[in-house]
């Protein structure tokens, strides 16, 4: 969806600015002034649609600062007439923000649709059932911190990356927590190659994990439904975790290791195809001094799962058969 209303509460005393910004970009469709309210301020309404609408917001915060009472509203507009040429899709930063921070929210209902995945994906690879693994997948909300910690990188959000990674590594903590107390009780070993599959690593997995995280970011700055890139990170993480906890309760800890340097590579190559698609795409902070102190972040933050990564495939490489 591309049409965004900008409903702005602002000084009366900014109507010629506003005006200004409105004119000077392409993207807004059209402005008008709306009704007045208490104390010389009044609402103001631009119509806009994808191409340099960040410029926009970002130039209409400049408001914020001269009212305590000023606020800027981004409206969803499913259609207008009559019609317009809409130019892709893509989210602004400020939308972006509200939603990874409801991704890296940790709360019961976080906990308790991972507690469910697990036990679904789990059932699904010891019975070998391709279509319970999948369905696992639907209710497992592992996309939200993942990318919600590289986007937090890009900005330099250090708020914003404790929460998602602490969310993370809460969710991936009780996957295998579960999945580990269900081996233990569990008599013997099953004979299921989706179980078997998820202790090796290949250039395949790493591929998948890499491609859901692009596919990730891409959905999330085109307004698109997360769903169906929910359901590939998933796939990504929630199996090998899952299974590495399951080989653990086994106490066969040599499935165990393989099952964990999978889990491994997929986080990692999750968050670093995320951040580079986030550095790609131009998401920074609206202030320079911000993108400076940012900076540092996105370079360490590359830097450091490319080498993790390096690591990973070498260690993977010499791993004994």
């Amino acid at each position: 969806m591309s049409l965004k209303m900008l409903q702005v509460t602002a000084p009366v005393s900014a109507e010629a600015n506003i005006k200004s910004i409105a004119t000077s970009h392409e993207c807004v469709i059209s402005y008008h002034k709306g009704v007045a309210l208490d104390e010389d301020h009044a609402l103001f309404f631009l119509l806009t649609r994808s191409g340099d609408r960040q410029k926009v917001i970002d130039a209409l915060q400049q408001l914020l600062s001269i009212s305590s009472k000023a606020r800027i509203s981004i409206l969803p507009v499913e259609t207008t007439l009559p019609h317009v040429d809409q130019e892709g899709t893509t989210d602004t930063r400020e939308e972006l923000f509200q939603k990874m921070g409801q991704g890296a929210r940790l709360d019961m209902n976080f906990m308790i649709l991972t507690f469910l995945s697990t036990i679904v994906a789990l059932i699904g690879l010891m019975q070998n059932n391709v279509a319970v693994v999948i369905g696992a997948m639907v209710i497992a909300p592992l996309l939200g911190p993942n990318l919600a910690f590289a986007f937090g990188t890009s900005l330099g959000n250090k708020e914003l990356m404790t929460q998602s990674f602490v969310t993370a590594f809460s969710g991936i903590s009780l996957a295998v927590a579960v999945s580990a107390v269900i081996g233990f009780v569990w008599p013997e070993l099953p004979d299921s190659w989706e179980l078997m599959s998820r202790t090796e690593v290949g250039l395949g997995g790493v591929a998948l994990a890499a491609a859901s995280g692009v596919a990730g970011v891409l959905s999330l700055t085109s307004g698109l439904s997360m769903t169906l890139v929910g359901v590939m990170v998933a796939v990504a993480l929630l199996p090998p975790a899952a299974t590495f906890g399951f080989m653990l309760g086994q106490g066969e800890l040599k499935l165990a290791y393989g099952a964990l340097l999978l889990l491994v590579v997929n986080v990692v190559c999750v968050n670093l195809s995320g951040l580079l698609v986030f550095l790609a795409k131009g998401i920074q902070p609206r202030l320079w001094f911000e993108r400076k102190m940012a900076t540092p972040y996105v370079m360490c933050g590359i830097a450091l799962w490319t080498i993790l990564l390096a690591m990973l495939m070498f260690v993977i490489g010499f791993r004994p058969v």
